[in-house]
């Protein structure tokens, strides 16, 4: 019974991250629900061996309709494996207690500005090109590598947001681009996770499976729609992380 439960978590998980991000809104705390005696760190590598392979899979489904732009995010790529691995090694020696009072402010801040500027991501028009594309998306890569490594909730969305507003792109494009570099932050976590034991794979598998396929479809919608329906589902999953975030920070005993 636990087994359809997290697969049918997990199809809706990936659907939901595959446009924006926020899955992990979705499958951890049905992990934490269902296995409340188990260690957190197990559940968090397990939800990541489902994750990795549906943000793939959406990446991949991007990458056949959007026109990628692939020097940058090269860069980008290695900056946020890099970052993930340095954030990882970070967590084990200084507690993330401070950033999870911030995050849901942060969230907030990042929602606000995103309400009031009702033409923000609405046309791709990219505003740098070159060197200065390629460097401006790997610090992107390094930076929310690192905090996804070190805390993790709300990567995707943070990546869309940097690339729509740094960069100029549209949420579309902007979604596409995180996909392939939230895949290298979950493979990053998941390979010190798995180094580590903390992932079990007999459950992964069965959620990676179910993670592909809601991702496939999330990502058919998106393309389908465009960057107003993107911009609308980014709007929604980053207010719902905030009265999660908020939650876990301030009333969560």
């Amino acid at each position: 019974m636990e087994g359809w439960w997290l697969g049918l978590a997990s199809l809706f998980a990936g659907f939901v991250d595959s446009i924006v991000g926020g899955g992990g809104l979705v499958l951890v705390p049905v992990l934490f629900a269902t296995f409340p005696g188990a260690p957190a760190a197990t559940l968090l590598g397990t939800n990541k061996s489902a994750s990795v392979w549906g943000t793939a899979a959406a990446g991949a489904q991007f990458a056949r309709r959007v026109h990628l732009r692939w020097p940058a995010l090269g860069a980008g790529i290695g900056a946020a494996f890099a970052g993930a691995l340095a954030g990882a090694w970070t967590v084990s020696l200084v507690s993330p207690a401070a950033l999870r009072k911030l995050l849901p402010f942060i969230l907030l801040g990042l929602l606000l500005y995103t309400l009031a500027r009702k033409d923000l991501g609405r046309e791709h028009a990219p505003r740098l090109a070159g060197r200065a594309e390629i460097g401006a998306t790997a610090a992107i890569g390094a930076l929310i590598g690192f905090y996804d490594g070190f805390f993790g909730p709300g990567t995707g969305s943070f990546f869309i947001f940097l690339f729509v507003r740094w960069l100029g792109y549209d949420f579309l494009n902007a979604s596409a681009s995180a996909k392939l570099l939230n895949t290298t932050t979950n493979a990053g976590a998941l390979l010190l996770f798995a180094l580590k034991g903390h992932v079990w794979w007999h459950y992964g598998l069965l959620m990676a499976v179910a993670n592909v396929a809601g991702s496939i479809l999330g990502a058919r919608v998106a393309l389908r729609h465009g960057a107003g329906f993107v911009r609308k589902v980014f709007i929604g999953v980053v207010g719902a992380l905030i009265l999660r975030t908020g939650y876990d920070a301030f009333l969560r005993g």
